[in-house]
């Protein structure tokens, strides 16, 4: 069982190591490593970018990153999903903090997420998610690898008592929830991979409307995030994402081409 351990944890490690030299560039389609980044990516909702830097953690056997995306700007001139509610102001926000352990595979991510429009994930206008969560890598089973996801979080918006999940007006926080998911790589080729990643959210406890209605009018939602990769080169990549969930058909759902740099 031991050998196993490392042996997930070995390909990791010694690519984080390698992180610590600016002049070698790290695996980008591992979902646990850790490089400062910049990407663009252009969606039937609008552009979303993408910035991310590298820290040190204080921990030695530690590497964490920082990352933040603006999403749908300029919808109503670049989107093409033919949707009224397109328009040209950022659609949401997310920020998330990554640390990832180098002796055992395991990451840490606090993820805060914020919607001034709704999206495909049935999320409303002026509502945000903060979550913190644990991933861990799992031995590759030939071209596949595992990396399972759970964690918990709370709800938070403005206003939330227009939509009955709260009677507080201003900023208020309805409710907490758990989710459990799993981020799944493919191996095509050396320069090709597949993702696909699906997360299963459930409420905890909170007003009796959250814990009844809070993910798009149900307790519980199953999203669905599926991704196609080309590495151009190695510090640059482009990745085609669709993003859709139980309530919303894949045609419907987000989609976008993605550019990432790494520096």
């Amino acid at each position: 069982m031991k050998k196993i351990y490392l042996a997930a944890a070995l390909p990791l490690t010694l690519c984080m190591n390698q992180a610590i030299a600016e002049e070698e560039v790290q695996d980008m389609s591992d979902p646990l490593a850790v490089y400062t980044q910049g990407g663009i990516g252009f969606t039937n909702k609008g552009v979303n970018l993408k910035v991310g830097a590298t820290y040190t953690t204080g921990v030695a056997t530690e590497m964490g990153m920082n990352i933040l995306e603006v999403k749908g700007f300029a919808g109503d001139i670049l989107g093409w999903d033919g949707s009224s509610s397109r328009n040209d102001s950022v659609d949401s926000i997310r920020y998330r903090d990554f640390v990832v352990d180098l002796t055992n595979g395991r990451g840490t991510q606090l993820d805060i997420a914020y919607a001034t429009s709704s999206d495909a994930n049935g999320a409303a206008g002026e509502t945000g998610t903060v979550s913190y969560s644990m991933i861990q890598a799992l031995p590759a089973l030939g071209p596949i690898n595992f990396f399972p996801l759970a964690g918990a979080g709370l709800m938070f918006g403005n206003n939330l008592n227009e939509k009955g999940l709260t009677n507080s007006s201003g900023y208020s926080v309805p409710g907490t929830f758990g989710v459990v998911g799993m981020y799944t790589k493919i191996t095509v080729t050396d320069k090709i991979w597949l993702n696909f990643n699906p997360m299963y959210m459930q409420t905890f406890s909170g007003s009796d409307t959250f814990k009844d209605y809070a993910f798009g009018g149900d307790d519980s939602i199953l999203t669905h995030e599926f991704t196609a990769s080309y590495q151009i080169q190695p510090r640059f990549n482009v990745r085609y994402f669709a993003n859709w969930n139980e309530d919303v058909d894949f045609s419907d759902g987000d989609h976008r081409i993605e550019f990432n740099y790494q520096f």
